[in-house]
């Protein structure tokens, strides 16, 4: 099903399937800055990651030394949600752990999103919490995809991300999805300049918590996108150089495998504990 909220400013669609958020307008306009979907390149507008983010060495890991196979990004994109709660500008959503989702993730959850309004800002909330009589482990992140072009006379090329540092550590994935390498990459004037060959080895990740913002916009218009995100170890750039139209701009709390990775759960890189009936909340937010 999808619900919809709206405030005197801008209105946003999400369906409880995968609680995905799949349309952000400014309310009388018709510029859609979300991305519909379009299964030719890509048919998700943006999933949640969890109950891990990127893919695991040979889609599968280890915990108590047993095996679990796990594809990419993890299972709740693809599970169906509960409303808990609903106003004009904002709504809630539930999952919680079921048979199925113990036989790959052996943990006992609830997840909560949430999606409210704030004049021209959509403020996106993730709480989790461990039912389990012991530890839980888990990673968590954000994949929301935006139109790239936000004018119908501007090429994909007069667009660039605007970062609030100079420079920032840089992941490589292989082409298994598996980090292998990484570098210090520089951005001119804070500026990262747009174009489909940066996506050809994936997703550029980045792991630098100085990184609060990113402002997707061109010279060229005053139409713009900026997502806030305080607090998040790790952010994915990701398109498909394909001529694919879209931009995924991704707060994460996790990252995909090394690919030396010895496949343990607890060691994973970016992995969070919560101890017994403990509570993790995080939040970014789309401003347009």
């Amino acid at each position: 099903m999808n619900y919809e909220i709206k405030n005197e400013y801008i209105k946003a669609k999400i369906k409880s399937f995968g609680a995905e958020l799949n349309s952000l307008q400014k309310i009388d306009k018709d510029l859609e800055y979300i991305w519909q979907g379009d299964a030719k390149y890509w048919a998700r507008h943006s999933p949640i990651l969890f109950p891990i983010v990127g893919r695991l060495s040979d889609d599968s890991y280890f915990y108590k030394n047993q095996k679990y196979k796990m594809s990419q990004h993890g299972i709740a994109r693809d599970k169906e949600f509960e409303v808990v709660n609903k106003k004009d500008d904002f709504i809630e959503f539930r999952l919680c752990a079921d048979e199925k989702s113990l036989e790959v993730y052996p943990f006992d959850f609830e997840l909560y999103l949430s999606y409210k309004l704030e004049k021209n800002s959509l403020i996106v909330a993730y709480k989790v919490k461990n039912k389990s009589d012991g530890k839980m482990l888990f990673s968590i992140g954000a994949h929301p995809a935006f139109n790239w072009s936000l004018e119908e006379d501007l090429k994909k090329e007069d667009y660039f991300l605007e970062f609030d540092v100079s420079n920032s550590k840089r992941y490589f994935l292989n082409e298994l999805g598996l980090v292998y390498d990484s570098m210090d990459l520089e951005f001119e004037e804070k500026k990262l300049f747009l174009n489909e060959e940066l996506f050809k080895d994936d997703a550029l990740v980045f792991n630098d918590l100085n990184i609060k913002q990113v402002i997707f916009k061109s010279l060229k218009s005053d139409k713009f996108i900026k997502v806030n995100f305080e607090n998040f170890p790790y952010l994915g750039i990701w398109s498909k150089p394909s001529s694919a139209p879209f931009l995924c701009i991704e707060p994460w709390f996790g990252v995909a495998d090394d690919k030396n990775s010895n496949q343990n759960l607890e060691d994973k890189k970016g992995i969070i504990t919560l101890q017994k009936d403990e509570v993790f909340s995080c939040f970014y937010s789309i401003e347009v």
